[in-house]
Order: structure tokens, then sequence, then C-alpha cells
């Protein structure tokens, strides 16, 4: 299998449980999708927390000390959420969603745009900020197979499904999203080789299941969180596991 098979699959996966969900939505009352979006914030509060727990992980303590590591996502957090924020990331995402709505003859109407960006934003997030996003292309790049992008597939297909059925056609924009980051993840890892020890990946795994429960607080509609502030945490963790490293 060819080095980002993993990444296409994927794009498949969206684009035709995108597809399915458009089919399927139209036939569900309000109430239904209101509870199917209800769901998919639960699941992905707990892919967020079996990601966060990575905190714990003893490869992680034994490279930066026991009292390190949820400082370091702590750090992560805020310091990213400050770069995000200084760039404007969040509306940087939203704009791009309004034109791409644009772009493919969407609809003038606020509320018909707004669902648009509201799918493509929350899809973006919750396919590209989990932990297998990151883990799965890197590994791709790194020659050790499609495995885990092929498992993420199979996951983002069925919840491309939900989404679509819930906020629209914004959902199947996001696979542009997906092929983009995925992609140039995989390339990355690529360049990098082995480059990236295994204590900095379990600081950005628990990184990115901090940031996941954000995107669960959304599809809840509990908190808008701005997730796409935050997102520079994923680059930030491990520059911070490295510096104590160094320190230590």
């Amino acid at each position: 299998m060819f080095v980002g098979a993993g990444t296409v699959a994927n794009v498949v996966a969206v684009l035709v449980g995108s597809g399915i969900g458009l089919l399927v939505g139209n036939r569900l009352p309000a109430r239904t999708r209101v509870v199917v979006t209800d769901g998919l914030g639960l699941v992905t509060l707990l892919i967020a927390g079996l990601s966060a727990v990575a905190v714990t992980d003893h490869v992680l303590s034994d490279a930066v000390g026991p009292s390190a590591p949820v400082l370091i996502v702590l750090g992560a957090v805020v310091i990213g959420g400050l770069i995000g924020s200084l760039l404007r990331l969040e509306h940087r995402l939203e704009s791009s969603g309004t034109w791409l709505q644009g772009r493919l003859g969407g609809s003038d109407d606020e509320g018909a745009r707004a669902r648009f960006v509201e799918g493509f934003v929350t899809a973006s997030l919750v396919f590209c900020v989990g932990p297998l996003t990151i883990l799965g292309a890197l590994t791709d790049g790194l020659g050790g197979g499609a495995e885990q992008l092929l498992l993420k597939s199979a996951l983002d297909g069925f919840a491309a499904i939900a989404f679509a059925a819930s906020l629209g056609v914004g959902v199947m924009a996001a696979a542009i999203t997906v092929g983009v980051v995925q992609g140039g993840l995989t390339v990355l890892g690529a360049l990098l080789g082995s480059f990236v020890p295994e204590p900095h990946v379990v600081a950005l795994t628990a990184t990115g299941g901090v940031l996941l429960v954000g995107v669960g607080l959304r599809l809840l509609n509990l908190r808008s969180v701005a997730v796409g502030d935050m997102l520079p945490a994923l680059v930030v963790a491990p520059l911070l596991v490295q510096s104590v490293v160094w320190l230590r």
C-alpha cells in the first residue's frame, strides 16, 4: 500500500458518509437530528477522555518528571490558545467555510450559510483534531503502514453520516480539510523520519484530547469553545516537552 493511502481512504469515507447522511437527514425530523448531534457530542467527550488520559502515561512522566505532564498540557493549551487567538485561526476557519459555501453555490440565506459553516467547522475539528489524525498520518509517512488511518476512516465515515444528517452539506466540505491536514502530516512524517520521540507524541495526544473536549461541548451546545484558536497547542506541547527535557 502506497504512502498516503490512509488519507485517500479517509477523504473517500467522509464524502460517502456525508452523502448518505444528506440523503437520510432530509427524512429525519428536527428533534431526531438534535438527538443524533447530542449523541455525537457525548461520544466525542468519551474519545476526548480516552486521549487526555495519556497525560498519566509513564513514558511522559519518566521523561519530564511526575509533576510536569499536566503543567505541560496546560501550558500548551494556554500558549497555543494565545497564538491561535492572535492569528485568528477560528475566524479564518469559519471564513474558509463561508468561502467554500459560496464557491459551491450554496444558498444566500443567512441561516443556511450559518448551518454550512457550523457543519464545516465542527466536522473539520472532529475529523482533524483527534490523536488518530496526527499519529496515523505521521505513522503512514514514517512507513509504518496506514492501519491507524484506515480505522479512523471507518469511524469518520459513520460519524459523517450522523453529522451530515444533522448539520448538512458543510460536513462534506470537511473532506477538503481532512485531505490537506492529514496529507500535510503524512508528508511531514516522511520528512522527519523517526525524529519525534515517544514522550512528545504522548503529550501531543493528551493535548489533542483536551481540545476534543471543547469540540464535544460545542456539539452539545453547552459552550462555543474556540477550539480552532487552540490548534497551535498541538505544536506547542512537544516543544514544551523538549524544553523540560533540556532543563532536566
